[in-house]
């Protein structure tokens, strides 16, 4: 239950709520800008932090972005459960194109208090008609396209946030939509993300609908005018408004028919994939070279799954399965359990040694055995998972050399099988076949380099409530630069760049029709004797489970608060395939921050590391963690970027 405070903002227009919530996150901005929290007694830990911990009794919202964290909170002051604000601020941050768009994919995990279960939420696109190895080999590629409408999987975000809303929410669509819909009208875009557009704009301009979208003050006559806007600037989708209302509007009509709201809102989902929404980003999207069918669309579906999951000492921790990198950072904790972490020492060598040891094999299984477990070959994600497989991994762990040929191992003997895939595990390579970097074997050149590529990716999303809905998202797919289809306002998906076209590199992940490609996208939650702990996730492509790895340590091994192991400089791996652009791999290479003393980067140059020392590693993660003895939250999002939170 919201607490009465909030009952009279229930009754107010959407735009007062707005400006009395609004208010809040100013009086939070200030407070975050200009108070330090102190560590309590632990040695380890003692640190002050940039954001103070949010505490609240009633529920917490976190997401990417302040303007998104009040969407959430909106739907708190109108009644709404923790399942209502993540959608809604879904719904702002894919506005927003907080390295997502609304032709995008989302991936949940919920802690249903009415069951005692974690759910899982598979809204992940799939690969279109047409969409073979031997079609992108005969464009001269050796993998998808980076962008574009060949980049492009099924949209995945709307059926997800409607599915999420009509089985687990309470509010209306209209009411969930709202926030999103008066920032599609118009809002003062950040200057952060008009310069990204800016610097995006060749690449932008190709595509006449993003063109019009994105580059308002473009000039042909004025090539060195700028052609995005300002920061600051009102920015308008009416296109994309107009596809909201839509959705908003068969809702009401179904309301009107007698239909119950969750009939309602499935009446807007299927309008959107089986109507004329479906139907126009189909026909845009081919106009343009993309491969899409309405029967692609039509056919797709949300799951509504059954999570994996690992006990560490005593903590249940779940993610999504191999269709994600989730099960990577399970088997990482199965890998690390028997080790004295915290008698290593916080960011010690011996400590950041033994964890990049332990990703090294838990990412080469990723690599080569995960992919979509709705497609042919099954997953052996029982034995990737078993303890005692886990056991076998550690043994192969060199206590005082990095091993830059980390191979995936061979699971199948711990679930009872025989590995059909023995030979092409021989061939295996941890260094991929590469695209030529200037594009002139056909692969399309990338917008991004590959640091930024395999560091960006997506927003992410916490929500939790006093009755006990718990709620983590990370969504992504159709950033900028973003192919919009046509009238619909949706930029789309470029999830497809994360298949491969050779099954020596992975069997599971090989392009197909009606396949979704293996994700990066990772939501994670904690439960301790059944009870919710933590939900937690994090932006960045290939880094997401490496920082959730450390964060969760931070917290469990080294006693650290939600806001302390959220700003905590953790170590980056690039040893593992990157799941991006040419999927390049750079064994052995690590950053750290220049709080890692010069000692302890020297040891690890000793034993095989190429050391590079950056400001501030890429970790920007949110979480919120649950007291169940008190009944109160604390949230926490890192000092790395925009994200943001609120509670009370």
């Amino acid at each position: 239950m919201v607490s009465s405070i909030f009952r009279p903002l229930r009754a107010l227009a959407p735009a007062a709520v707005q400006a009395a919530v609004s208010a809040v996150v100013l009086q939070l901005g200030i407070a975050a800008a200009g108070v330090g929290l102190v560590a309590g007694t632990t040695a380890a830990n003692a640190q002050s932090t940039a954001k103070p911990v949010l505490h609240g009794r009633h529920w917490a919202a976190v997401t990417g972005k302040p303007l998104a964290a009040s969407a959430g909170a909106m739907m708190f002051a109108r009644g709404g459960n923790a399942i209502d604000a993540a959608c809604a601020m879904l719904g702002a941050t894919s506005t927003m194109w907080d390295t997502l768009g609304w032709g995008g994919e989302t991936q949940a995990l919920i802690y249903n208090p009415e069951t005692g279960k974690v759910i899982g939420i598979n809204a992940l696109g799939v690969a279109p008609t047409g969409a073979t190895p031997e079609f992108f080999r005969e464009q001269g590629m050796i993998y998808p396209p980076e962008y574009g409408p060949l980049a492009a999987v099924t949209p995945g975000t709307p059926g997800g946030l409607m599915v999420m809303l009509a089985e687990y929410g309470r509010l209306s669509l209209a009411e969930v939509l709202s926030p999103s819909m008066q920032m599609a009208e118009g809002y003062p875009i950040e200057g952060v993300q008009a310069d990204n557009i800016e610097r995006r704009r060749d690449i932008i301009a190709q595509w006449p609908d993003s063109k019009r979208v994105f580059l308002p003050h473009l000039d042909d006559s004025s090539p060195e005018k700028r052609a995005a806007p300002q920061g600051g600037e009102i920015f308008r989708q009416l296109d994309l408004l107009a596809t909201l209302q839509k959705l908003v509007d068969t809702e009401a009509e179904a309301l009107a028919a007698g239909k119950s709201r969750k009939e309602a809102i499935y009446a807007a989902y299927e309008r959107f994939y089986r109507g004329d929404i479906g139907k126009e980003i189909v026909s845009a999207t081919r106009e343009q070279g993309g491969l899409f069918t309405e029967d692609d669309l039509a056919n797709w579906e949300v799951h509504i799954e059954e999570p994996v999951s690992t006990n560490y000492k005593g903590i249940d921790v779940y993610k999504l399965t191999t269709w994600v990198q989730g099960p990577a950072m399970l088997q990482a904790l199965n890998i690390l359990e028997p080790f004295d972490l915290k008698g290593m020492g916080y960011n010690s060598a011996n400590y950041i040694h033994t964890l990049y040891q332990t990703m090294n094999l838990a990412f080469a299984d990723r690599d080569f055995y995960y992919g979509d477990p709705y497609f042919p070959p099954e997953e052996p994600i029982e034995g990737l998972l078993s303890k005692e497989y886990a056991a076998k991994r550690r043994a192969l762990i060199n206590p005082d050399m990095n091993d830059t040929n980390a191979r995936p191992g061979d699971p199948y003997p711990f679930q009872g099988d025989k590995n059909p895939f023995s030979k092409l595990l021989k061939e295996w390579s941890p260094i991929p076949p590469a695209a030529d970097a200037d594009g002139s074997d056909g692969f399309q050149q990338a917008s991004i380099n590959h640091d930024e590529g395999f560091l960006a990716g997506t927003t992410s999303i916490q929500a939790a409530d006093a009755d006990g809905w718990v709620v983590s998202v990370t969504p992504s797919g159709g950033w900028i630069p973003a192919f919009i289809a046509g009238d619909s306002g949706v930029g789309l998906s470029q999830r497809m760049q994360s298949f491969v076209l050779d099954k020596r590199i992975n069997p599971f992940n090989v392009v197909a029709p009606g396949k979704r490609p293996r994700a990066t996208l990772t939501p994670s939650m904690a439960l301790k004797d059944g009870e919710p702990i933590m939900a937690f996730s994090v932006q960045g492509g290939d880094t997401q489970d490496q920082n959730l790895l450390q964060f969760f340590l931070n917290v469990v091994e080294f006693d650290m608060n939600v806001q302390q192991a959220a700003e905590a400089h953790n170590v980056t791996s690039y040893q593992m395939q990157s799941s991006f652009g040419a999927h390049v791999s750079e064994p052995g290479r690590l950053d750290v921050t220049r709080q890692l003393p010069p000692y302890t980067r020297d040891r690890l140059k000793a034993m095989g590391y190429d050391v590079g020392v950056v400001d501030k590693t890429y970790s920007p993660i949110t979480a919120i963690l649950i007291d169940p003895k008190q009944g109160t939250f604390q949230a926490g999002a890192s000092d790395y970027g925009d994200d943001y939170g609120i509670a009370w």
